[in-house]
């Protein structure tokens, strides 16, 4: 990867810096994702899952029995259908899967549970319009990394069937934030720094526990989760999260696979056609997912 690449990521970071307004924060990362240009062999519908606002995308090598399942990031306050829209579009490229994305309830309007309930929601559409549960992936990035992996133990508890397998990208899995990282890699992440992180964290949370198993997923108990699929950049200051959970799901006797990707900072896959490496991951999730997915029969 030539090192301008992931510079000029980073530039244009700093050249429209993350404002303290919620909307415009909300803008800002809607911008981001319009900066990727949609291919035209994408197909787009709009849709609700379980009374919940989602967007179907396909491609034409989709499987229509394989789901991705995809909960954006933005920190429970931001991300919507159109910052994530061609990144999810690509990711579901190369699973060869339709993908079903998530518009959820944000904070601080909607604060904990209200995201894990739609989340929940939109999971339970997909059984219920006769996608078998082996068949769906269940991917989120940043904050949608946590919670997909708090609507699994969800499930879990209630007995119903999970996905054949999970990705996450770029996690944030401890709302407590006591990874290490937060400190040591803050000078070299562009974008998630502690005040940022606990300012997110208060408005989700609305003074729930901080450790709790459904916000803080690192905490919670792991064992019987579906194969799982880590992805993080060297650069970011969650990169201790995904560390620490892959060791946690892995002591839980869970099928984890942790991908740490040198240089890239937080949520790189969003800049995927603009990044070499950002393309590759996505790719690797394709391999992850297909070889995951049970075939049709």
């Amino acid at each position: 990867m030539a090192s301008s690449e992931i510079d000029r990521v980073r530039a244009l970071l700093v050249s429209r810096p993350r404002p303290s307004d919620l909307a415009e924060r909300r803008e800002r990362l809607d911008w981001l994702g319009s900066l990727s240009t949609m291919p035209g062999d994408v197909r787009v519908e709009p849709a609700e899952a379980g009374g919940v606002p989602a967007e179907w995308t396909s491609t034409p090598g989709a499987d229509p029995a394989r789901v991705l399942l995809f909960l954006h990031g933005g920190g429970y306050v931001s991300g919507s259908l159109a910052s994530h829209r061609v990144m999810v579009a690509e990711a579901g490229r190369e699973a060869r899967a339709r993908t079903l994305a998530l518009a959820y309830r944000l904070a601080p309007e909607h604060p904990f549970p209200a995201a894990l309930e739609d989340a929940l929601a939109a999971y339970r559409f997909l059984l219920g319009s006769g996608i078998a549960a082996e068949r769906i992936c269940l991917g989120g990035e940043s904050a949608g990394g946590g919670l997909a992996l708090a609507t699994l133990i969800r499930l879990r508890e209630a007995g119903e069937p999970l996905p054949g397998c999970l990705w996450c990208a770029s996690p944030w899995a401890d709302l407590e934030m006591s990874g290490a990282s937060i400190e040591t890699k803050d000078a070299v992440d562009p974008i998630i720094h502690r005040p940022y992180l606990a300012e997110l964290a208060t408005a989700y949370l609305n003074g729930a526990d901080p450790r709790g198993p459904l916000v803080s997923p690192l905490h919670a108990d792991l064992a019987r989760l579906p194969p799982t699929l880590i992805q993080v950049g060297s650069a970011e200051t969650l990169l201790d999260d995904s560390v620490r959970l892959a060791g946690a799901l892995a002591a839980a006797d869970v099928a984890v696979t942790l991908s740490v990707w040198p240089h890239m900072i937080h949520a790189w896959h969003l800049f995927h056609q603009q990044l070499a490496q950002g393309r590759a991951s996505l790719a690797q999730l394709g391999r992850f997912v297909r070889n995951h997915l049970a075939e049709e029969v």
